[in-house]
């Protein structure tokens, strides 16, 4: 049996998951269908770097990463991402916010 290739040495789970329930996210990455998204082609972008979501659920994967399910706004797309492609924006300084625009008021009514 092969060995699966992990791309990293921490073990995310044995700390508290760096992101909770409802909390507003931005993609840091182009995020594209690896074949399993049903319903759209593998290599399709599902969701375009700065798209704004939030978090929709907490689970784990190869018992080491945390997968957090992303329901992103824009695209409409429900996506698995780790915590590296995901940036908080509930916790940013005003200047940030600022910057980001109405992209960020417009999740105000999610809440």
């Amino acid at each position: 049996m092969a060995d699966i290739s992990r791309e990293d040495d921490a073990l995310e789970v044995a700390y508290p998951p760096r992101f909770s329930m409802g909390e507003r996210v931005i993609s840091r990455t182009v995020i594209r269908n690896d074949g399993t998204y049903n319903g759209k082609d593998i290599g399709d972008v599902l969701v375009d770097k700065g798209e704004i979501g939030f978090i929709t659920s907490i689970g784990t994967f190869l018992q080491q990463f945390y997968i957090y399910a992303v329901e992103f706004v824009e695209s409409g797309h429900r996506v698995g991402m780790r915590a590296k492609e995901l940036c908080t924006i509930d916790h940013l300084p005003e200047d940030v916010l600022a910057a980001l625009g109405d992209k960020v008021a417009r999740l105000q009514d999610l809440r």
